[in-house]
């Protein structure tokens, strides 16, 4: 709409002629008619001033601001939304993992426990060397697992502890923590384990199959009934038991250093060396769930958080994702407590999967899940390649024809 000045010389030379579009404006102006402000209107120029009616006017001014709302909710509806709620779709959880440090805090740092070994080194020197005494006999030592389908790995664990454990203890469900069913594996694979029979307490247990329920209950589930499985093992009072999953492997010896010294920690985690799809990438050392107790009747919990903030530096190997066969990978990704990482069906393409393992990049496209920006940025990025086999577990290095998909250098996968 257009105001106009008064009627005589002096107020159009104060006032002027003055056009406004949403608001309602009103600025002095010098002599001879020059403005002082540069405001202009940008939506309909020549509509004001125009010779019409004050309704045509009103009219011409309103169509005018409607063409240009048209427009501009047009672009705002059809192409801004669709485009941000795409990016969110596809990318929306790579922006949380980034911002992560904004609204979570990194967990109390561990107390790190320095760790020495030596082959030629006393078991008195080694546990003085800890700041622990020597006991005189060792103690027994329980190893408990819950098994889903790492046949290779579940192996070459067991070979590396076998010198010190006492009994291995083995629950196995028909069901995935995602509520799939599935064969019992090992009963399946049994005959490649004869050398464990003799100290072997395996139990079974029927899933619950409760689609869509939380996988961490199914989780808990069962290892509720592991505790039950190591009552029947005959577990007592101040042996040692490892929890951790098949492919949290420790050391052998830093199990026989936990059950020759006293005065250890009564829950002691271990720092692994994290691995993923083999031997070939390790990407940090920060892999510590793996834990060791000495048992509490009536306290002890078989679980998979932290429990203390001891940590036993340099303790072992964790292999995630290392599997023979493509369909293994597949089966995984569907059947742990993480399914909801796989946000889109090409994930589980074989190709795809593939393709990443020799690239050594994330099967679900995501960011490292760390705390501080320095972090993160520092891990993007596919796991560079490692062509060290040293200190590596003695059953695999033994048997490197069979195990060869694990060691660097052979990235490919049957099937």
């Amino acid at each position: 709409m257009c105001i106009s000045s008064p009627k005589t010389e002096t107020g159009r030379a104060i006032l002027g002629w003055w056009c406004i579009d949403s608001r309602l404006i009103m600025e002095p102006m010098i002599p001879d008619g020059y403005y002082t402000s540069k405001k202009s209107d940008d939506i309909c120029p020549d509509v004001c001033g125009a010779e019409t009616s004050n309704s045509s006017l009103s009219m011409s001014r309103l169509r005018c601001i409607f063409r240009w709302l048209d427009m501009k909710t047009f672009v705002f509806v059809f192409i801004i939304v669709p485009v941000c709620m795409v990016g969110v779709y596809l990318h929306g959880q790579k922006v949380t993992y980034f911002l992560r440090p904004l609204w979570q805090s990194p967990p109390v740092p561990f107390i790190e426990i320095p760790h020495y070994y030596h082959e030629n080194m006393t078991m008195e020197n080694l546990c003085k060397l800890h700041g622990w005494g020597i006991r005189e006999f060792p103690r027994r030592v329980y190893d408990a697992v819950l098994f889903n389908n790492e046949v290779d790995m579940l192996a070459i664990r067991w070979k590396e502890l076998y010198p010190h454990v006492t009994q291995f203890v083995l629950l196995e469900s028909n069901s995935t923590f995602t509520a799939l069913p599935k064969p019992y594996f090992f009963a399946i694979s049994r005959d490649q384990f004869k050398f464990v029979e003799p100290r072997l307490t395996y139990g079974t247990i029927g899933g619950r199959f409760r689609k869509g329920e939380n996988p961490f209950i199914e989780e808990a589930y069962q290892r509720v009934a592991l505790d039950q499985l190591l009552q029947i093992a005959g577990i007592e009072d101040d042996d040692l038991l490892i929890m951790s999953d098949v492919d949290e492997i420790p050391s052998r010896h830093t199990i026989n250093l936990l059950r020759w010294c006293d005065d250890t920690p009564q829950i002691l985690h271990l720092q692994l060396r994290n691995y993923l799809y083999s031997y070939e990438f390790h990407f940090n050392s920060k892999s510590w769930r793996a834990s060791v107790h000495r048992y509490q009747k009536g306290k002890t919990r078989y679980a998979h958080y932290r429990q203390t903030n001891y940590l036993l530096s340099d303790s072992g190997w964790h292999c995630s994702f290392c599997f023979r066969h493509i369909s293994d990978f597949t089966f995984k990704m569907k059947a742990y407590s993480h399914t909801d990482r796989v946000r889109f069906s090409h994930f589980l393409d074989p190709r795809r999967i593939q393709d990443i393992i020799c690239r050594g990049a994330d099967l679900y496209d995501m960011l490292p899940e760390e705390y501080t920006f320095k972090d993160i940025i520092k891990r993007l990025g596919p796991i560079p390649h490692s062509y060290s086999g040293i200190h590596l577990p003695a059953h695999l290095l033994e048997n490197a024809d069979k195990y060869k998909y694990l060691l660097p250098g052979n990235c490919r996968r049957e099937g």
